[in-house]
């Protein structure tokens, strides 16, 4: 049976409670789970198990530091007009973006297919496709200056997602240390 992977950034307890406060007044929007909350720093998709084995030892390499991660301001997502998704947008320092580019090499390196999609680094708050547009308008103007404070990344984790009805659960499967 093939798992569905994704590498991200997990969360902190204190970051998830600063996050999850705002995370309402939307009505129609489908709200994450704090308990879901993270930074993708690669989606992977269905594998097959050997594959999987091959992903883990491709990111057990990986060297990087630890870095802080600083989460401010919000942003949406649209496909084809619509605003599909709301999230808290991350500053783009170059340790994040250092550890990414090694993470999609190293992938690269073992035959997955390059990430098609540019890396803007935020946590999804909710999707938001059936939310009437003023409505989200709204809201990320009264919450624009949504400002956590700095956490410490001393790792990133390999997920497994398994597709539920009412939403997706987010499994750590293996940690990864960064190192100084």
């Amino acid at each position: 049976m093939p798992l569905r992977l994704f590498v991200a950034l997990a969360l902190p307890g204190e970051l998830t409670e600063q996050i999850s406060a705002i995370a309402t007044g939307i009505p129609g929007a489908r709200w994450i789970r704090p308990d879901n909350y993270h930074l993708t720093l690669r989606f992977i998709g269905e594998v097959q198990n050997w594959q999987a084995e091959e992903v883990d030892e491709a990111l057990a390499s990986i060297r990087a530091r630890p870095f802080e991660l600083s989460l401010h301001g919000l942003g949406t997502f649209e496909k084809q007009g619509r605003i599909q998704s709301l999230h808290v947008t991350a500053d783009r320092r170059d340790a994040l973006t250092h550890l990414q580019n090694k993470i999609e090499t190293a992938l690269q390196r073992i035959g997955l297919p390059s990430e098609r999609r540019r890396f803007t680094p935020h946590v999804t708050l909710a999707r938001t496709d059936a939310v009437a547009p003023q409505k989200l308008v709204e809201y990320v103007q009264h919450h624009n200056l949504f400002r956590a404070e700095p956490v410490r990344v001393e790792s990133f984790v390999l997920f497994s997602s398994l597709l539920g009805k009412e939403a997706a659960h987010y499994v750590p499967e293996v940690e990864y240390e960064l190192a100084a």
